[in-house]
């Protein structure tokens, strides 16, 4: 039996804690788009700090959209070096 997709509001923040890491690129991919298509001008990717695995994969899918203008480490009340801010075009 198929499962219905799990729909997610779009905010201006993504948090990817609770994504499994294999779902991270196509999950994180489909909400870039999304988020675009609403016409959020930036956004915020929580990836958490740990070992910075995860923020090379949100970085290097980030480097290959060709709507992100630029993306940086968040200000530190924001999640610092833990989160990506994204700048669409």
């Amino acid at each position: 039996m198929d499962e219905e997709p799990v729909r997610i509001p779009i905010t201006d923040v993504f948090d990817l804690h609770s994504v499994p890491p294999r779902d991270v690129q196509a999950i994180l991919e489909e909400y870039l788009t999304e988020a675009h298509r609403l016409g959020f001008q930036v956004v915020r990717i929580i990836h958490g700090r740990g070992v910075g695995v995860q923020r090379e994969m949100v970085r290097s899918i980030l480097a290959r959209t060709s709507f992100v203008l630029n993306f940086r480490d968040a200000p530190a009340e924001a999640g610092g070096w833990g989160a990506t801010v994204v700048t669409f075009r």
